[in-house]
């Protein structure tokens, strides 16, 4: 892999990752941009329920929608110059134009897995999806180097109906300056486990879940399952099979493996409701150990084990999962599908 990091117009960082070697990238950004000034995001604690909300209006202007021919995220052409200065490239990750978290309140990236506007993951080669990891894993150590982050927060959200706005295959990753509420709660039941039985939890789960009805995907170095509790129609926790707390820790082995597994997950996902249905909107989350401790109550780093969820907001063909009353108002989920018919259905669509 070579890594190129260059600058945009306007100041913010853009870094190519390409397959090869002998690629040279010294296309400069010639749009008129303005310097980048401070981003107007502020972070606000909620006393009551003990969380974060980031407040960032300037995000109401960003782009939504635009025509294939004016995609922000295609490499640019004569005529038609966009977010990436180069005329192609393999993967890129860049600073947001409109982040939600900026400066003191953490950083956003976006991450384009390829220059193919009609492509998806799904679609990606195993050693395109491999470069994808090898970003994921040199931006997780990046932004977790930045005195403002505390977690580091690498996903995809795929389809419109998810509220994705540029259609281009690409994901994002954020560098929160706080553990995430829903880190904090698993590492709470992470220590409640370990003072009770002075086991891991993230090891016991996955010893049940792999003898089990609900394992979608299994090999050498990786399993993929539906939890018990499913929140979602379909919805699959990927985790490598020896626990570590983040990507950066991730062995060779398990990062051979891992493209076949995901593309694999992903051609699944597309499956699920037939070749006539439009393509699976799915959000894909890789959770991280927080990469600073102190301050939150729970397990350290160390017990909490990487892994990667995955689900899709339908629950059968042409109809979604909204999310009502019950679980936006006291957040108590209501699933239609049974976890082991999930598992179930997610193993019948398997590539032969």
């Amino acid at each position: 892999m070579k890594k190129t990091s260059t600058r945009l117009a306007d100041g913010r960082e853009l870094i190519y990752y390409d397959r090869r070697e002998d690629v040279v990238r010294e296309a400069p950004d010639l749009r008129p941009l303005e310097a980048a000034g401070p981003a107007l995001s502020e972070v606000r604690h909620d006393v009551l329920l003990g969380d974060s909300v980031a407040i960032a209006s300037h995000r109401q202007s960003r782009t939504y929608h635009p025509p294939a021919d004016e995609c922000p995220l295609c490499p640019s052409h004569e005529g038609r110059l966009s977010e990436i200065p180069d005329s192609s490239y393999d993967v890129v990750v860049f600073e947001n134009r409109f982040p939600s978290l900026a400066g003191e309140t953490g950083r956003c990236e976006v991450v384009c897995f390829t220059e193919d506007h009609g492509a998806s993951f799904a679609s990606l080669t195993e050693e395109q999806a491999a470069l994808v990891l090898a970003a994921w894993t040199d931006r997780t150590a990046a932004l977790a180097g930045l005195p403002s982050v505390r977690q580091v927060f690498c996903f995809e959200n795929r389809g419109a109906e998810i509220g994705v706005t540029l259609g281009h295959p690409h994901g994002q990753i954020y560098g929160y300056p706080f553990t995430t509420p829903r880190t904090a709660l698993m590492l709470r039941s992470l220590a409640d486990h370990h003072a009770r039985t002075g086991a891991n939890l993230f090891d016991e789960i996955l010893g049940k879940e792999l003898a089990g009805p609900r394992v979608v995907l299994e090999t050498a170095h990786w399993a993929a399952f539906v939890p018990y509790a499913a929140h979602w129609p379909y919805e699959v926790h990927l985790h490598p099979k020896r626990r570590v707390p983040d990507l950066l820790a991730l062995d060779e082995a398990a990062r051979a493996e891992f493209p076949a597994v995901y593309l694999e997950l992903l051609k699944r996902f597309d499956r699920l409701f037939g070749a006539d249905q439009p393509p699976t909107p799915y959000i894909s989350a890789w959770h991280q150990a927080p990469f600073t401790e102190g301050g939150e109550p729970g397990a350290t780093r160390q017990d909490f084990a990487l892994h990667l969820e995955l689900f899709t907001i339908r629950r059968t063909a042409g109809k979604l999962k909204f999310l009502a009353g019950s679980e936006s108002g006291m957040s108590v989920f209501i699933n239609d599908v049974p976890p082991e018919s999930a598992a179930e259905r997610l193993r019948e669509v398997a590539s032969s």
